[in-house]
């Protein structure tokens, strides 16, 4: 219940509510861009000043392989799944939305985390990173096949016709790893890991005082924002809506499973939970409407903010760390 006195999550539920009663309450749209690089940065910066007083150990470079294994395994599952009820182009880019990761979600995490007083190491910020390319590159795996199916059943069907090219991996690879907002996290990571504790005492005014604030503002505008894209839910059958529910705490238990058996402390563990719960609705969609446009945005745009994002900021992270806490103590 702690999650629902915190006054980000409440205003988080007054955006819905404002959004639900028509008002005409929004947050202008390069504001919002501009929250969303505060939060990137801030928690890069705090990511590297923790870094840089632990070091790169070997429990670092688990956490951060674990993050890689979660980001190819979740899509996969995700994709066997859904392409038994939805076309594969669908179902490609539902794999890469929920295989990938959502920062706010995690923002959110790390400060229920500091809240509760459970320790995390400052690496898992370059872990999110790290897991919000692999789905994205698999579903343009995925959809290219596709395209060769279909390409080669339209030859056998008319025999001059010209196969035409996949969409290139190398510029889906370039555009995922150089997204801006990934860029300023990593850059950010790294420029507080280079100053240590001198750049934390000299920008603690701008990435600690004012990020309950800013992570509080930011969610009033992903509250609103959520309530315009519900009916995109509503209008999906009702076992995709369930799969919107049901697959954040499953991806959840499989991550936990793994972090069990590679004995990860518990605060990076409920972060990965927290991570392999989330759905991209910024980084994935952004990708997806260029290099998938077979698929269709309202589906995978509307049931990762309209339902999942709510789901895990109000339900998911309180009980991925409850049920971390009774397993890992």
């Amino acid at each position: 219940m702690q999650n629902f006195v915190d006054p980000a999550i409440l205003f988080f539920v007054f955006g819905v509510f404002a959004a639900a009663v028509k008002s005409n309450l929004e947050i202008p749209a390069p504001i919002s861009r501009f929250l969303s690089l505060y939060l990137l940065m801030a928690l890069g910066l705090k990511g590297g000043f923790a870094l840089s007083r632990s070091g790169f150990t070997a429990d670092v470079a688990l956490s951060l392989g674990v993050a890689i294994l979660l980001a190819i395994i979740v899509p996969l599952i995700g994709y066997t799944i859904l392409k038994r009820g939805l076309n594969r182009y669908d179902a490609a880019a539902l794999a890469a939305t929920y295989g990938s990761v959502s920062a706010v979600t995690f923002i959110t995490a790390v400060q229920s985390l500091d809240q509760a007083g459970i320790a995390y190491g400052g690496h898992m910020a370059a872990a999110m990173a790290l897991m919000e390319s692999p789905a994205i590159i698999l579903a343009i795996v995925f959809a290219n096949h596709a395209r060769k199916t279909e390409q080669q059943n339209t030859q056998s069907l008319v025999p001059g016709a010209r196969q035409e090219s996949a969409s290139g991996l190398s510029k889906i690879l370039h555009e995922s790893f150089t997204d801006g907002a990934q860029l300023l996290l990593l850059g950010a990571m790294i420029i507080g890991l280079v100053t240590g504790d001198a750049g934390q005492k000299i920008m603690a005014p701008f990435s600690i005082d004012l990020f309950k604030g800013m992570l509080a503002f930011f969610l009033l505008d992903m509250g609103i924002m959520t309530a315009r894209n519900f009916k995109n839910v509503l209008s999906q059958p009702l076992w995709v809506s369930l799969y919107g529910v049901l697959a954040p705490p499953t991806h959840a238990m499989l991550a936990l499973f793994i972090c069990w058996l590679t004995g990860l402390p518990l605060g990076e563990s409920i972060l990965l939970m927290v991570l392999a719960a989330s759905a991209s609705y910024i980084a994935v969609p952004a990708v997806l409407r260029e290099a998938l446009p077979e698929a269709n945005p309202g589906l995978y745009f509307g049931l990762s903010l309209g339902l999942t994002f709510p789901f895990n900021i109000t339900i998911g992270i309180p009980l991925y760390t409850l049920v971390a806490v009774a397993v890992l103590g």
